[in-house]
Order: structure tokens, then C-alpha cells, then sequence
């Protein structure tokens, strides 16, 4: 069956992004390069509509389509009704289906220093959890499930579990693979890798080709000019190195590559 004539009661599109009062604040003194509007508690808001819409149209899904090309402060309006504490962050789950049904899953989320919703490369180090990054011992196949983002998420929970990540709560991320052995992704993040052979910090992320979905801090990175689109095959990885992960409810992680099997039982 095409993809695009999968059944409205299949899947939904997705996209987790994070509540925080600290962000309006933030980004008044870090406004250039940030989407509008600045003033919003919701981090990366246009991104994330823009990358719903994205997979509306992809999927063809006229009705979603319709109702996402809402205006931006419609959106928050309809964000808003969902969040129960505006004091407190939280984490937000956008979820559309086929019929243009829109809903908000809220649940609380970790605080961490609002300098990480920022471009590492835009402030200090801040002190923040290391995150252990594993590469999955399997390769996936790309398709419209891998470069968008929907409920249909069977194989990046697959790779966790192999990678012995068991809650989303741990510090840890597995990179999925495609079958030519390239890195497509994290399976919640978008990972940047030293560019090779250049001294300083300049960093890289998969491209798009390489089946990886097109993150919203992912996109914030590119247009920052934090990083350059590369692809990198799994061997090229080295155990021990630095790395950053990025995703839409906790900003900007520092990593570390671990190439050897997980400890059994973690």
C-alpha cells in the first residue's frame, strides 16, 4: 500500500516541543537568527508548524494541511488551553490525523538552563548532564516514517531497547543507520559530529539524504551557522568523542560516542 493512502486510523504526524516562561526572556537578548515570534514560551513554535505542515503535504493530508495553516498565534492560543501551570516547563505533543484533528499530549519536563535552548556556540559551557551515545547494531530502511515524524516509531524504539535505553528519562541516545551504513539520526535527536580533519569547532550533521528527519533545532543550527550538512558512515565514528545531540524540548546536549556494547541490564 502507498503511504499515502494509508488509512486515517493508522498513525498521526508528531512533533514534541518544549513550554518554558524562561524562553521569552531568553531570546529577547538571542533574538538573531530565532524565528518568530519572539516573544512565545514555545520553543521553536514556527519550526515545529512548519514541519507538520510539511508532512501534511507529503502524506496528503488536505484536511491537516488546512488545519495547521493557521496562524502562528491561533496555534499558541490552541497550545495554551492545554498547558495546567504557566509558571513550570513542560513538554507538548502536537499530534494531527488524517482528518485534521488536532490534539496536545502535556506532560511536566526537566528543568535545565535556558542557555541550552541557545546555539552552544552563542554561550558558555553551562554544566549540564553528558549524554552516552550509542550506534545501533541494526541498519533501517528510509521512508516517509523516518524523514517526518509520527507515531509510527516502531523501529527507533527497537533501536533504543538494543542499544539497552529503557526510559526515556536516561542520558542516553542511540544513531540509527541506513543500509548503506550512514548515520541517519538519533533516535529522539539530531547529532553533530566534529568536522574531520579541522582543527577548532566546527561541527556537522547528517543530511537530509541520509533518511534523517529535519529537526526543528536542526534546522535552528543550519540557519545559526553552527553546522554544515556531511555524511558520515558509522565506521568513521571514534569511541570517546565529543559529539552534540539537539531536540525541540531539550535544546543543545553535549555527548560522548561509545562504541562498545551497553552494560547488560542499562
Amino acid at each position: 500500500m502507498s503511504v499515502h493512502s494509508t488509512t486515517e486510523s493508522t498513525f498521526q504526524i508528531i512533533s514534541s516541543l518544549r513550554y518554558d516562561p524562561a524562553l521569552p526572556d531568553l531570546i529577547s537578548n538571542h533574538a538573531d537568527g530565532y524565528p518568530e515570534p519572539l516573544r512565545s514560551p514555545y520553543y521553536l513554535l514556527a519550526y515545529h508548524r512548519d514541519r507538520l505542515i510539511t508532512a501534511a503535504r507529503y502524506f496528503q493530508w488536505n484536511k491537516a494541511l488546512e488545519w495547521l495553516q493557521q496562524d502562528l498565534s491561533s496555534l499558541e492560543r490552541f497550545l495554551d488551553a492545554s498547558i495546567p501551570d504557566k509558571q513550570k516547563q513542560w513538554r507538548l505533543r502536537i499530534a494531527v490525523d488524517f482528518n485534521g484533528n488536532g490534539s496536545v499530549d502535556v506532560n511536566p519536563t526537566a528543568a535545565i538552563h535556558p542557555l541550552n535552548l541557545l546555539i552552544p556556540s552563542m554561550h558558555p559551557p553551562t554544566e549540564s548532564p553528558i549524554w552516552r551515545v550509542y550506534v545501533d547494531t541494526q541498519t533501517i530502511n528510509p521512508s516517509g516514517f523516518t524523514t517526518h515524524k509520527t507515531t509510527a516509531r516502531e523501529d527507533y524504539t527497537a533501536a533504543r531497547l538494543r542499544a539497552g535505553i529503557n526510559s526515556p528519562a536516561e542520558t542516553a541516545e542511540v544513531l540509527v543507520v541506513n543500509h548503506a551504513g550512514e548515520i541517519m539520526e538519533g533516535s529522539i535527536t539530531t547529532p553533530y559530529f566534529h568536522v574531520r580533519g579541522t582543527p577548532g569547532q566546527a561541527w556537522f550533521t547528517p543530511p537530509l539524504s541520509s533518511g534523517g528527519n529535519d529537526g526543528t533545532t536542526r534546522r535552528y543550527a543550519l540557519a545559526q551557522g553552527f553546522c554544515t550538512e556531511q555524511a558520515i558512515d558509522r565506521t568513521e565514528l571514534v569511541d570517546g568523542e565529543e559529539c552534540w545531540l539537539s531536540n525541540g524540548v531539550r535544546g543543545f546536549i553535549r555527548g560522548v560516542v561509545i562504541l562498545k556494547s551497553p552494560p547488560s541490564g542499562n
